[in-house]
This record gives C-alpha cells, structure tokens and sequence, in this order.
C-alpha cells in the first residue's frame, strides 16, 4: 500500500498555488477584505492539496467547490485550471484518471458557461482562454497517470526481481539437497556392500584357519583386500568431488561390473544366478549405473539379513524398457516390512530409479527350491525394478 503521508512534492505544491492567489490579489489589488478572503481561500487551496494522497475524491470535490465559490465571491480571477491543477495531479497519481477528467470537464463546462452570463467575448472564452486551460488540466492528469504508471511499472520489476531471487535461493537449496541425498546414497551402497562382503569373507577365513584350509582363508582375505580397495577408490572419488579437488574423473561402477559384483558375493558362498537377456550393449551410462547400485543393494541385504542360500538376478532388456529382478530364497520380508535395519537402502534404491522416471515394487514371495518364483517352497524377497530406455541420455 502506498504512502499517503504529505510529501515535500506536496507542500510545494500547496505553496505553489497559495502563491498563485497571492500573485493575483496582488496584481488586481481588491479591497483589504476581498484579499483577505482571497488568501484564506488559497490558503483552503493548498490545505486541500496536502489532503489528496490521504483522501484523493473528497479532496478534488471540495477543491472543485471552493474554486466555484471562489468565483461567486467575486475574488480577483487566477482561472480554474491552475488552482485544481496540482490536485488533479495528485488524484490522478492515486489512480482516479476518470474522476479526475470528469471533475476538470465539470469546472470547465461551468466557467465557460458563467462567462458568457456575464457577456465575455465568446471569441476570447471559447477560443483562447478554454483551450489553455483544457490543455493544462490534461497535462497535469495525463502527468499524474504516467507517474502512476511508472511506479507500479518498478513497484512489478521490484516484485519480479524478488521472486527470481527467492526462485534462485530455492533452486540452489533443491540442488543442494538433491546431492547430498546423491551422496548419502552412494556412501550408503558403497560401505554398506563392501562391509557385508566383509563381514562374511572374515567369517569364512575364521573357518578356514580353524580347518587348517589356508588356500581358502586366503582366498577370502583376497577378496576383502580387493572390495575394500574398490570401496576406497569410490569413496576417494566422492570426497574429491566434494573437495573439487584436481585429476582424473572416476566414473561410477556401470553395467560392466555387474559380473564382477556378482562374482565377489560369490566368493563368499552365496550361490548367485546372473541372466542376461536382450540388447545391454547399448544401455545409457546412468541406467547401467542404476542397475549396478540396485543389484548391489539387494545382494547387500541378502547377505545381511536374508539367510539365503541363492540368489537370481534376471536382467531383460527391450528397445524401450528394462527389467530387473533380484530373487532370494532366505526368510522373507523383515518385521515392519523393512528390508535393512536403517532403511536407507531401499528408500535410496526408489530415489534412484524415480529419478529415471522407473518404478520399484518389493515384497515377500513364495520361492521353489531353485528361488524361482512358485507356489510353494519358502518364503523369500523379490525386488523388482522397471526403467524406461526412451529418453534417457546415454
């Protein structure tokens, strides 16, 4: 809401038409009571100037009243354009445009009319004197609605500005929380499947220390020498990136390193089925990346809470589509129905695929003796993941 306190414009204003009374009773030089009455009421003039930010229509009607009465008094003439001229202004700057002309025609149409009452020359009345005063009234009421028009003009840039600004803030925030959700999901997959493999790894070196098999406690120790060492290179390169650090760009595991995930949970005893169906030569990189941290996150809670014994991991791929299975034949949904004691890994593995536009559905299912799914056999999990191939940037 604009300011309707008096401005220094105002009381300029005000002054201005005080003194274009005085200018008059001074040049026509009336009777000391007759310029008396003529400053009171220029002075009535300038109050009612002051009065129009605040109250801009009773403003301009009063103004109107008093000239007219200014005129049946008989005062010395100063016109009736230049001492409605600076509250036509104002009214007009409030936005009363239609008011505004209507009152100015108003006053007009009357002096015209009073005047030739009194038997001016029409020649001077119509000719000369109204086309003055009519081109003032609409200087200073067209001047008024420019005003009008040109801080609502910056008043809506202003606006804009603010809203691009806070548009901005709220951008950087979205990209903000969407890598750090990035990250968080890449530290959780990372650790969380390299601990797994080692916690079972270790598990199977105790066993065969305790054989006397060092062949196969070095076998493990091998394979969590080698996950770990896969797991510091990836953390390196999520740390480097938030450190903008200099060097080589490690791109994420993809598609390709699917066998040899597969193949270290293997190692472990865990027999695991990997099928490959349809053309994944061709795969986006960020698809074949996705598909690489599901698997990954479904093996890491088969091998952390499924107790399972075999795992099938069917790919199928189409030109548009593809399909990702992961089935175990181990006990099922955990209490809750929740997969991993924090529950980050499956709400991590919907963040991915949504943001390819897949869907991800899991649940517990009845599995055969080979962890197919069936009709009977034991209780298992499945998770399954449908992704798009059309539209996707490779």
């Amino acid at each position: 809401m604009p300011d309707t306190s008096p401005t220094r414009a105002d009381v300029l204003l005000a002054a201005a038409t005080l003194g274009l009374v005085v200018v008059a009773v001074a040049a026509d030089r009336p009777s000391p009571g007759g310029a008396a009455l003529a400053v009171v009421v220029g002075a009535v003039l300038g109050g009612l100037v002051l009065c129009a930010s605040r109250w801009p229509l009773p403003a301009l009607v009063a103004t109107a009243v008093v000239i007219l009465g200014y005129y049946a008094l008989d005062l010395p003439p100063v016109g009736v354009a230049a001492p409605a001229a600076a509250v036509l202004y104002r009214v007009s700057e409030r936005g009363r445009v239609v008011p505004a002309a209507v009152v100015a025609g108003s006053l007009l149409a009357v002096s015209v009319v009073a005047r030739l009452a009194e038997g001016d020359d029409i020649a001077v009345v119509v000719g000369t004197e109204l086309g003055s005063e009519a081109a003032l009234l609409l200087a200073v009421i067209a001047l008024g609605d420019a005003v009008r028009n040109r801080r609502s003009l910056r008043a809506a840039l202003v606006r804009q500005a603010v809203a691009a600004d806070e548009e901005r803030h709220r951008e950087a925030a979205r990209q903000v929380e969407a890598e750090r959700l990035r990250i968080a999901r890449e530290v959780h997959d990372t650790l969380g499947h390299t601990m797994s493999v080692i916690t079972l790894q270790s598990a199977v070196a105790r066993e065969a220390l305790a054989d006397s098999d060092p062949a196969q406690a070095e076998s493990a120790l091998a394979a969590i020498r080698s996950v770990s060492g896969s797991a510091m290179a990836e953390l390196r390169a999520t740390l480097g990136t938030l450190r903008r650090e200099p060097g080589p760009w490690e791109p994420a595991p993809g598609f390709d390193r699917l066998p040899a995930l597969v193949d270290g949970v293997r190692r472990g005893g865990l027999t695991v089925d990997l099928r490959i169906e349809g053309p994944v030569e061709t795969l986006p990189a960020v698809v074949g990346s996705t598909v690489y941290r599901v698997v990954q996150e479904a093996l890491t809670n088969v091998l952390r809470h499924a107790d399972a014994t075999r795992v099938t991991v069917t790919v199928r791929a189409t030109p548009g589509r593809l399909a990702l299975e992961v089935v175990d034949d181990g006990h099922g949904g955990p209490p809750a129905g929740r997969r991993d004691g924090t529950g980050q890994g499956l709400r991590g593995m919907a963040e991915r695929v949504a943001l390819l536009g897949g869907t991800v559905e899991t649940g517990t299912i009845q599995t055969g003796s080979t962890g197919a799914t069936g009709t009977g056999g034991t209780a298992g999990f499945r998770v399954s993941v449908h992704l798009p191939l059309t539209g996707v940037a490779a």
